[in-house]
């Protein structure tokens, strides 16, 4: 089968829209965080911009390879989410649950559906964008948890506290309000993620 006439280019089209989508989203929230002087939660965000960046870019690159000639246009009819307000802690969690469903829903389908198209490398990219997906999912809850419960920068036992400025370093139950070596204001101070 031709990749140009297979679902798989639409759904490499569809993937490539939605990572788009997301990176300008989570720019939304990066900015969002900028203006509340969270500094290491923009800094995450950045990260996954980042990483969205990247996941189109392979989508497209794939694209690319269905013709030689100059693709005009891609007719693609399917669903984005909107759910994100201006309300800076509940957008988190519903970039977890987008995140969530591209990595158990939809990247699993597009891999089965390349996998019986006759796309292995193709689905084996479906298939690592959901692992990383579900990290983001992970990523994005733990923050939404720490905003929502007041654990960000207060531990129930001692922990290292970091500045993301200066480096400068101590241990306590409560992140220091403003750096004792740099000045920087909490929010620069790196919050605990688990990057399991």
């Amino acid at each position: 089968m031709e990749l140009i006439k297979s679902q798989t280019f639409i759904n490499l089209a569809k993937a490539y829209a939605g990572e788009c989508q997301a990176r300008t989203r989570y720019r939304f929230m990066e900015y969002a965080a900028t203006q509340r002087e969270y500094k290491a939660i923009a800094n995450i965000i950045k990260e996954v911009i980042t990483q969205e960046f990247n996941h189109a870019r392979m989508l497209y690159t794939f694209i690319q390879t269905a013709s030689k000639e100059t693709i005009n246009n891609i007719e693609i009819e399917s669903g984005y989410p909107f759910k994100e307000k201006w309300e800076f802690e509940e957008n988190f969690r519903f970039a977890a649950e987008d995140e969530e469903t591209e990595a158990t829903k939809i990247y699993p389908e597009f891999a089965r559906i390349a996998e019986k198209e006759g796309f292995p490398d193709i689905a084996g990219l479906f298939k690592n964008l959901a692992k990383v997906e579900s990290c983001h999912r992970k990523i994005f809850e733990q923050i939404y948890t720490q905003l929502t419960d007041g654990t960000l920068y207060k531990k129930p036992a001692k922990v290292k506290w970091k500045c993301g400025d200066c480096g400068y370093e101590a241990e306590s139950r409560e992140a220091f309000k403003v750096c004792p070596l740099c000045q920087a204001k909490q929010g620069a101070v790196l919050i605990k993620i688990e990057q399991n």
